[in-house]
């Protein structure tokens, strides 16, 4: 069995980590009990490129018990919770390559380590999988019946692959889906990041002011979250319907520039690259505090910040000062990389449970009938959505109303009138 984790000794803590995720994924759990039956996936070599964390190791057990092979790397050089990693392959008998704090050169030697089986489907968190096949790995395409991708910002640039006429295989886009987006991105990432920053700095957000770059699925559960721990909360947006709502919800926006002298906590969730640049920096209050939730850490021009510091330094775990000319301070969060999961744990099982039951399913489409597909992005049926969400309600205790006939006669005709 190959892998590279940390150590194996942590597979007992990272077992346990596991098994209390599981309890509150019971939406993945039935599809888990299903593919046990069926084995829809057997004999599929599946690649998977995702944050390595006791939620991911769930959909790994599910996947394992559809019948597929399996290998996983890290997506993120931070995200790895290492416990798990080890339990992954200790317990589970999962390939696993991923060590939280990889160098750059571990992470995409992780990856080829992760394509090497050759495999039938891609799972990405970033459509880094993706984009090594299309430039490194093309010989591997032929294999494959597709792939599936979770982050809005794997999306973007599947999507230009897609209009630029490169993308060579089908690819579902898990993200597009409302059980995904509308509570993942909204619920997941507003809390989960808030946690991050907090276990990072222990900061009071009560009375600040955090600017929320971006007024996405995420920025709004973000800036949600950061007004209901009592931060004054500014928005920044290049959208004008979404800064229209972000206006209308009540919260202030305005320039990055403008926000840039008034903000204390600053956070990055566009998917785009230097949202926060030196004029940016420049401008900021001493000790204002930096940090990025979007996927990848370009969101910070931090090539740019360290070139005008004087110095710079750790100040404490996943927080590093960096000095400006006058002697103002700025401080950087986890390296720039996405803090819910670089100083926390990431999204809370139960919203993890809707994300990785569509990666199930997807999976499951492509294998049944991705050979069918073009070579385009896809989202997954509205049925599937209507499918996890009954689950997740029934599992919830919630029940909902029922239309009469008459309703649905009348929501059916047009003769009725008023």
């Amino acid at each position: 069995m190959n892998y590279d984790v940390k150590d194996l000794k942590l597979a007992a803590k990272g077992m346990a980590r596991i098994e209390w995720a599981e309890s509150f994924m019971p939406v993945l759990r039935t599809v888990r009990n299903r593919f046990e039956k069926e084995k829809p996936l057997k004999g599929v070599k599946l690649s998977a490129c995702l944050h390595v964390t006791a939620e991911t190791a769930n959909l790994m057990r599910t996947l394992k018990a559809g019948g597929a092979e399996l290998r996983l790397c890290a997506s993120n050089p931070l995200s790895t919770q290492d416990d798990v990693a080890a339990a992954l392959v200790k317990h589970y008998g999962v390939q696993t390559f991923a060590v939280k704090g990889e160098s750059h050169d571990l992470y995409y030697r992780h990856i080829n380590a992760a394509l090497d089986q050759r495999p039938n489907v891609t799972m990405d968190d970033g459509a880094d999988l993706v984009s090594e096949l299309h430039t490194k790995r093309r010989d591997l395409i032929r294999n494959i019946l597709g792939g599936t991708e979770e982050t809005t910002t794997g999306v973007i640039r599947l999507r230009s692959m897609e209009k630029a006429g490169s993308l060579a295989f089908p690819v579902i886009a898990v993200n597009d889906s409302q059980t995904k987006f509308m509570f993942d991105n909204r619920y997941g990432t507003g809390q989960s990041t808030l946690d991050g920053v907090l276990r990072a700095t222990n900061i009071l957000l009560a009375g600040s002011i955090v600017v929320v770059a971006g007024y996405g699925w995420c920025g709004r559960g973000l800036a949600m979250r950061a007004r209901g721990m009592g931060a004054n909360t500014v928005v920044t947006e290049i959208d004008p319907v979404k800064a229209l709502e972000a206006v209308m919800e009540g919260f202030r926006v305005m320039p990055m520039r403008e926000a840039a002298r008034i903000g204390d906590i600053f956070i990055t969730v566009t998917g785009d690259i230097n949202v926060i640049r030196p004029e940016h920096f420049r401008l900021m209050k001493d000790g204002a505090i930096v940090a990025n939730s979007g996927h990848f850490n370009v969101e910070l021009d931090l090539a740019g910040l360290r070139k005008m510091a004087k110095s710079r330094r750790e100040v404490r775990e996943f927080v590093e000062e960096f000095t400006l000319p006058g002697g103002r301070k700025v401080c950087i969060l986890g390296d720039g990389r996405l803090i819910n999961l670089a100083a926390a744990e990431g999204h809370p099982a139960s919203v993890m449970d809707m994300s990785f039951a569509n990666q199930s399913l997807a999976a499951e489409i492509l294998v049944k009938k991705g050979r069918g597909f073009a070579k385009k992005v896809y989202s997954l049926p509205q049925e599937i959505d209507q499918q996890i969400a009954s689950l997740k309600l029934k599992a919830m205790g919630v029940k909902l109303d029922v239309l009469t006939p008459e309703q649905k006669k009348y929501l059916a005709s047009w003769e009725m009138g008023t």
